[in-house]
């Protein structure tokens, strides 16, 4: 393996969602009870956990392929590699997105590489990737196979 970054959701936001989760117990037992409560109280603790690892996503590259979360293309089919700052990436993912393109962003993180495919059996023009080590990912795959 060549290059690895695992990136997870930020504990401001789960945070958020916990807060907004405890809204919800509270009008659960202001309705219904204290054992209501409780039993919302598990169940959202519970989901919270199942946001937690769902939300992460996964950037793995090896000698043969790039692989983020369940997406992966042959190193050979990968063309320019280009680091995007956070106004570029605002732009790319929004106004100038192509529908065509494969998203692997997380709106936590606000940098990102745009990785333009070589495939010409492949619809996808281009990969839009968060990422926080931009620039070694971008050496990573524009290293000699």
């Amino acid at each position: 393996m060549q290059f690895r970054e695992v990136m997870r959701p930020p504990l401001w936001l789960l945070a958020f969602i916990y807060f907004m989760f405890l809204s919800l117990i509270v009008a659960v037992w202001a309705a219904l009870g204290t054992g209501s409560a409780i039993f919302a109280g598990v169940i959202l603790t519970l989901l919270l956990l199942v946001i937690a690892v769902m939300g992460r996503s996964e950037i793995l590259v090896d000698e043969e392929e790039l692989t983020i979360q369940d997406a992966h293309i042959n190193r050979r089919f990968i063309g320019e590699v280009k680091v995007l700052n956070a106004a570029e990436m605002k732009l790319i993912r929004t106004r100038d997105a192509d529908p065509a393109a494969y998203l692997a962003i997380k709106f936590w993180v606000t940098t990102g590489v745009k990785i333009t495919l070589n495939d010409q059996r492949d619809p996808t023009p281009y990969w839009l990737v968060s990422c926080k080590k931009t620039e070694e990912l971008k050496n990573t795959l524009c290293k000699q196979l």
